[in-house]
């Protein structure tokens, strides 16, 4: 099915399912335990062999030699491979990064051997008794210093807008601005910080492999593992049904799967391993640090003329950079504007894809910018943004948003959250001991369009069966895709069964990039149409006036039960859906306004965050509670962005120190007040059948500014390199009265 044109009236709209708060139907695996993930597959495998794998002590140089002897000689040990047995394996989609082969290290605990052994124990304990021999470079690894050495870079997601993205006459603009803002900023690098680490398990039958694995996108891990190992992807299979998160972090092949299968081949037995939380840290992907310059020209009334906005990144040789720039170039109006990258080498674990790449740590800073402009023009930070919204692409002013509320969301926000009880004057709102700040700040994210396909299969006892190599990171997946296919087909939820995540069933747009849910529903209504079609036929019913509901199939006088039309044997759907120019024609965007209240204490600097509100416009919802669950867990996810999380570099060595979650410090339940979500009931026929959007990062694009803008509020501290943790505070805290 091609979605071309905009949606008009179809069964999704009656809402009878779709739309509806319905629990998890996957939860009550995961609680009891019974749910498959990708190192507990003990219902598939049985007397596995267990993997370990060494991580480089270096972050520059190459391999000269590595010792295995002592491990081989180990109980228990099967194997020991090294990545000078090897050639360097081809890197997998969307990165840049050698997993294993070769003498060259970039980056610190990237994989150098892997040990197979009977038992985890004995894979470890022989692990550490491989040594290793380097020739070694001074590793670059501190981003300010590698500046001057940084190059412009595209987008790579954005390869339609130039390397210098200019629009009228920003310099002469600025400067003839009545009231102007110029501020540096700077996010730290981050990672992912999953609860599930990357496991797979992988077993060889001949020449066709099985991998039991942790991916996002089940399509990309296969056909990057395949192209890895010289197999045709026909003789791989990939599985993930269950996922525990991922952020980003998984939707691309890593070192545990190749090495896992490349295990499997050596020992001809089943493998399972999973990378240490060190080498998840280190050798894994990251959200890259930046140092950001961003400059506003405005009038005295509050209408911005100019908006600069630089972005430094530094990654990989070859890799990509963090295009912190992307929101900037639809978020607000202005006539003149300069916006620009440039990437610089840096010998770290690879920058690539971490929730809402790009509008998260861009907005981190802007969103801080239009704070402090608003205070310069003596206007509401709300009010500012109100009069800067813009219904138009700046660059394309013919293209139009296909719909953005933006000013909803904030008027809704200010409205719900008591905005109007805040003092402009920070350090004006005390509660005892405590500062009380608020703060806001508007998100906005790009929905995605990517094809997705889908199969369903009515069976002989009425039953509905959905398969699609879709996955569920944590989402909601299975509950949406049982509720899309009983609002298509007239039955209840609980007539559905879902089953996701094999390789063997229809590719989909996997989970990443807030494309998940949108995409794969509506490949699910292009295959339930489909169905509907075999249907009506087989009942010898008109496809074009049958109505499916109440688990029958009506049409003109007739009423047959769905069921019957399975008594000849089952009938499948099976279709995709792909997208035509609409993307052309129209900008599709979600959007959202946040909103939080913070407490600082006046001693000792300690920030408590006491409520927090998102207003997000994102289409129609497909299901509220797991919506708001995805809501709410990005909102946290923003706490921990302004006020605790950083990977801390040793510059010496070209390594992340706190590479685990004892370390890297994550909000817990204590760090997090009521969170308060509402959606605006806006569906969106540009997008697709199904009129929804992305909802899993917009929640959080935003989030940390929000809170910056609110401690300010609170203490009158403006702190612009994050996190904000209390030594930025102390020793600028206002007189205790």
């Amino acid at each position: 099915m091609k979605f071309a044109t905009p949606a008009g009236e179809n069964p999704i709209d009656r809402l009878t399912v779709v739309g509806q708060p319905l629990r998890r139907i996957d939860g009550a695996r995961k609680v009891s335990g019974t749910a498959p993930y990708a190192y507990e597959r003990h219902d598939a495998v049985t007397d596995p062999a267990y993997g370990w794998i060494v991580g480089a002590t270096i972050a520059r140089g190459r391999v000269k030699r590595i010792d295995v002897a002592a491990a081989l000689r180990a109980p228990g040990v099967l194997a020991a491979l090294t990545t000078l047995d090897f050639g360097a394996f081809k890197p997998g989609f969307r990165t840049t990064l050698h997993l294993f082969g070769g003498a060259e290290i970039r980056h610190y605990h990237q994989a150098i051997a892997l040990v197979v052994a009977e038992t985890f124990e004995q894979a470890r304990a022989a692990a550490h008794l491989i040594s290793a021999e380097y020739e070694s470079a001074s590793p670059r690894c501190d981003l300010a210093r590698e500046a001057s050495n940084a190059e412009p870079t595209a987008d790579r997601d954005g390869p339609d807008y130039p390397v210098v993205d200019r629009i009228g006459d920003f310099e002469a603009a600025f400067a003839a601005a009545p009231v102007t803002l110029d501020e540096r900023y700077t996010t730290p690098d981050h990672t992912h910080a999953m609860m599930e680490p990357h496991a797979t398990t992988a077993a060889w039958q001949g020449d066709k492999l099985t991998i039991w694995t942790s991916a996002q996108v089940v399509s990309w891990h296969r056909d990057s593992l395949a192209a890895a190992l010289g197999i045709a992807k026909e003789n791989l299979r990939v599985e993930a049904p269950f996922i525990g998160g991922g952020f980003g972090a998984k939707l691309l092949m890593r070192a545990d799967a190749l090495l896992a299968s490349l295990g499997a081949r050596v020992t001809r037995r089943t493998v399972k391993l999973t990378l240490q939380r060190p080498l998840i840290a280190n050798g894994g992907t990251r959200r890259a640090g930046t140092i950001q310059r961003i400059r506003l020209g405005a009038t005295r009334d509050g209408r911005l003329t100019a908006i600069g906005h630089h972005s430094l990144n530094g990654n990989l040789e070859g890799a990509f950079a963090e295009a912190a720039i992307a929101p900037t170039r639809l978020m607000y109006g202005a006539p003149n504007r300069d916006l620009s990258m440039t990437l610089a080498t840096l010998d770290l674990a690879e920058g690539n894809d971490m929730r809402a790449p790009g509008e998260a740590p861009g907005l981190m800073a802007f969103e801080i910018a239009m704070d402090e402009l608003a205070e310069k023009l003596g206007i509401d930070p709300v009010e500012l943004r109100i009069r800067n919204d813009t219904q138009v692409d700046p660059r394309s002013p013919q293209r139009r948003f296909s719909g953005r509320h933006l000013v909803e969301c904030l008027q809704v926000g200010a409205e719900r959250f008591g905005w109007s009880r805040r003092h402009p004057v920070p350090g004006s709102m005390r509660d005892g001991r405590w500062l009380i700040g608020m703060g806001m700040a508007a998100g906005f994210r790009l929905n995605l369009l990517v094809p997705s396909g889908a199969r369903i299969r009515l069976e002989r006892d009425g039953r509905l069966t959905v398969e699609t190599d879709m996955t569920d990171i944590g989402t909601g997946t299975y509950t949406i895709l049982a509720q899309t296919a009983a609002e298509m087909m007239g039955v209840p939820a609980d007539r559905v069964t879902v089953r996701l995540g094999d390789s063997s069933f229809p590719q989909s747009a996997g989970s990443g990039g807030q494309f998940g849910a949108n995409n794969a529903t509506s490949g699910l209504y292009a295959a339930c149409l489909t169905l509907r079609d075999a249907v009506s036929a087989r009942l010898g019913l008109d496809p074009g006036t049958a109505e499916f509901a109440g688990g029958d199939v009506i049409s003109g006088d007739r009423r047959v039960p769905l069921a019957q039309a399975a008594d000849g044997g089952a009938l499948v759907g099976d279709d995709q859906i792909t997208y035509g120019d609409l993307d052309k024609e129209f900008v599709q965007a979600t959007f959202g306004s946040q909103f939080a209240e913070i407490a600082v204490d006046q001693f000792t600097g300690e920030m408590r965050v006491r409520r927090m509100l998102a207003v997000i416009d994102a289409g129609r919802v497909l299901n509220p509670l797991t919506a708001r669950s995805q809501a709410i867990g990005a909102m946290t996810m923003g706490v921990g962005s302004a006020l605790m999380e950083a990977l801390a570099v040793d510059k010496r060595y070209g390594f992340f120190v706190n590479h685990d979650l004892g370390g890297y410090e994550v909000p817990v339940h204590a760090d997090i007040p009521h969170q308060d979500v509402v959606f605006l009931d806006h569906p969106d026929p540009v997008s697709s059948p199904m009129k929804a959007k992305g909802i899993g990062e917009i929640g959080l694009c935003g989030v940390a500014a929000a809170i910056a803008n609110a401690v300010y509020n609170a203490t009158g501290i403006r702190v612009r390199d994050y996190p904000i943790t209390l030594d930025k505070l102390l020793d600028k805290m206002p007189r205790a009265a």
